[in-house]
């Protein structure tokens, strides 16, 4: 359990490692004098290097995490120049927040497709007891369980409705929605190491090489056959519109076999890709 500790400032230990310092000097410099300034040179000398072993700098965003003799002491994340116990072993630990931007990982989504994918993370330390001490090195640990959050996303979702028409989430529609998913996942996966994940993004979402090439002509396929499909749709009521129109101002009378003869007529007009070539006939519509 994280335990925060504020220890004494560092100046007055500054200022007696110093005079230490230079009383050791002054002592070994007399000792030809007074032979008990030996000693004294030598515990002044000790006294300094002592205190000196306590004095710690941490800057904004760092933290100390203290042990002593193997038992942890408590974590300083107080800034500025500080003294403690120099017996104890300090561990350097920062919390500033860090960016990580995974491989392209290549797996399988929820239908079996082969797909690219990577995300952009954005964490920090929080807790610095479980970073220190409930993991071997949060940063590799940070980096393999990312992994795994992103593989185990990616095969739970589909990559698209094509592949799931009735799925509500899909990873390239889901959006916001996919990146709160995932940013859960990291931070019930990074826990234990005391990391705090603030945001997670989908960067990178595509469909393997392999299959890339044939999802492309499926897609324009589909488009293809939404767009025909509206166009076949207005044709069909703009035929309508004209025979109800013509039959309503009694412009032309046409039997069955006409009406079958004009809406053909109109229908490829209407329905191709290029402009039809008009014909005009001089005679009789039976000729």
């Amino acid at each position: 359990m994280q335990k925060i500790i504020k220890p004494m400032s560092g100046f007055l230990a500054l200022l007696l490692s110093v005079l230490l310092f230079l009383a050791s000097i002054y002592f070994f410099a007399n000792v030809k004098n007074t032979s008990s300034f030996g000693l004294l040179g030598v515990l002044a000398f000790i006294a300094s290097l002592y205190l000196s072993g306590g004095i710690i700098v941490i800057s904004p965003n760092h933290s100390r995490v203290l042990t002593f003799f193997g038992k942890y002491v408590g974590t300083v994340k107080e800034n500025g120049l500080l003294f403690v116990n120099p017996l104890y072993k300090k561990q350097k630990i920062s919390l500033r927040a860090e960016n990580l931007e995974s491989s392209k990982l290549k797996v399988n989504d929820k239908m079996g497709n082969p797909i690219e994918i990577a995300a952009v993370i954005v964490w920090q330390v929080d807790d610095t007891y479980k970073a220190a001490f409930e993991v071997e090195d949060y940063d590799h640990y940070v980096k393999i369980q990312s992994e795994a959050a992103i593989r185990h996303l990616a095969t739970t979702y589909a990559y698209d409705h094509m592949e799931d028409e009735h799925a509500a989430i899909t990873l390239r529609d889901g959006g916001d929605k996919v990146n709160e998913m995932l940013e859960q996942e990291l931070n019930n996966r990074l826990a234990p190491a005391g990391i705090l994940v603030r945001e997670a993004r989908i960067s990178h979402l595509a469909y393997a090489a392999e299959i890339a090439g044939a999802m492309l002509q499926r897609q324009q396929a589909t488009a293809i056959v939404a767009a025909r499909t509206k166009i076949v749709e207005g044709a069909v009521g703009m035929v309508e519109m004209a025979l109800e129109q013509l039959s309503r101002k009694q412009i032309v009378t046409l039997d069955e076999e006409k009406k079958a003869a004009m809406v053909s007529n109109l229908m490829v007009v209407l329905c191709g890709e290029k402009g039809a070539q008009p014909i005009l006939n001089t005679g009789t519509l039976y000729q």
